[in-house]
């Protein structure tokens, strides 16, 4: 009798275990499916994002310049987003718009490092505007990946040049010119650092190859007065024209020179500033200096635009800053993903030496000064708007900020009279 009431008793309490049991499960399930729900609706990664800042002009003179590199940098993240983020982390973009002036690029600057928590910044244009931000990133002893040519004269630990330095642009370009165009030069440019010291490059080397230097004349960012400029021109009678006007101002620089009947079959416009996608008003036989141009034929560089295209319109073109822009984002992501960290401190050190695949070849940093290697080429404005390379260094030169015509403290010593001249800033008022 006692035997059989024990056993009544365990079946009962085997009851009570599976109906428990289901009731876990049941909850466990809800719970799984709650969260995948959730998951659904938000589209959040589960790692947290990484933010990155994008310094660029959403108004004023440089606008439309800047505009096709920030879709260029915007379109990398999205594309390493597609692919999972950078170890699961998405990437996420905060805006700076510096709206073309300097002191509004290095206050967006400040705000995006210490409120915005970017990881890194990417952009600017001008020097002007690259120089105020570089007084923040190294007080922060953070990153700006910077994507534009330049003049040089400078190496700080806190930027990554992704554009052409003097000897990859400046100085294989005039000598091209000096044998190809004639020995005569007009130089015509914006009122700031950059074509000022461009210039001065231009002419230092002009000089050592038996060239001349007839004219040299300069407005200020955003003016549109070049009626008297075009004038002389055609007075002077140059066999060629280096434009490093930058910003709106080309639009009337160029409108200025087919007003007083100066085209590309008679005498040229070879520009430092003025790439694909850059209405100004060129004309088939003008020409630019960069390292990259769209038409190059490699495999790579045929999908990117391909794919860039898809994404923003077949119309679109790619352009050098846009090319150097989307590249310094793979490049730090590349980076980041090797050590597993952000830090920008972190990443500098990553940075020494890395290459990596980019639409126009090898992207290769220089251990010794955070400057890219650079394929120097002249392009040739066809009737399609494209620019067809006509010249290449063929290899990708070591970059060199600093030209060998003079010292170091000689170049020092012309940009502080620059920066003195003009109030203690970077470009003409």
């Amino acid at each position: 009798m006692a035997q059989h009431r024990r056993t009544d008793i365990s079946s009962s309490e085997q009851r009570s275990l599976k109906a428990q049991l289901s009731a876990v499960v049941v909850l466990a399930l809800l719970l799984v499916l709650s969260m995948w729900r959730l998951c659904l609706g938000t589209g959040q990664a589960e790692a947290p994002a990484i933010t990155i800042g994008l310094l660029y002009s959403q108004s004023g003179t440089m606008a439309a310049d800047t505009a096709p590199m920030a879709d260029a940098i915007r379109f990398a993240v999205e594309e390493i987003n597609a692919r999972g983020g950078i170890d699961g982390s998405p990437v996420e973009i905060k805006i700076g718009d510096g709206r073309s002036d300097p002191d509004l690029f290095a206050a967006e600057a400040e705000r995006l490092i210490t409120q915005e928590h970017a990881a890194a910044l990417f952009g600017c244009w001008t020097s002007a505007c690259r120089k105020a931000v570089k007084t923040v990133v190294e007080r922060h002893d953070h990153l700006l990946f910077y994507p534009l040519q330049y003049e040089g004269l400078e190496q700080s630990p806190n930027i990554v040049y992704l554009g052409e330095s003097p000897n990859q642009q400046i100085i294989p370009a005039t000598s091209w010119a000096l044998r190809n165009l004639g020995k005569r030069l007009y130089l015509v440019g914006s009122d700031y650092v950059f074509p000022r010291i461009a210039n001065a490059v231009i002419r230092r080397q002009a000089e050592l190859l038996g060239g001349t230097v007839v004219g040299e004349e300069y407005r200020p960012l955003a003016d549109q007065n070049f009626g008297a400029i075009a004038r002389d021109i055609v007075q002077t009678r140059p066999d060629a024209i280096l434009n490093t006007v930058n910003g709106d101002s080309n639009l009337a620089f160029f409108a200025a020179l087919r007003e007083a009947g100066i085209a590309p079959d008679k005498l040229p416009v070879l520009s430092f500033s003025v790439a694909e996608g850059q209405t100004v008003g060129q004309l088939p036989g003008d020409y630019a200096a960069w390292s990259y141009f769209q038409s190059l034929p490699n495999q790579a560089n045929g999908d990117f635009v391909a794919a860039f295209r898809r994404r923003y319109g077949q119309q679109r073109q790619v352009s050098s800053p846009m090319e150097a822009g989307y590249a310094g984002v793979k490049l730090w992501s590349a980076a980041v993903a090797g050590l597993g960290d952000a830090t920008p401190s972190m990443v500098r050190q990553a940075l020494a030496g890395l290459s990596i695949a980019a639409p126009g070849g090898p992207l290769i940093l220089d251990k010794a000064n955070q400057h890219a290697w650079k394929t120097a080429r002249i392009g040739r404005l066809a009737p399609d708007g494209l620019f067809q390379v006509v010249w290449s260094s063929e290899t990708p030169i070591r970059p060199e900020p600093f030209p060998r015509f003079f010292s170091r403290q000689e170049w020092q010593a012309r940009l502080d009279d620059l920066y003195r001249a003009y109030g203690n800033r970077w470009a003409a008022p």
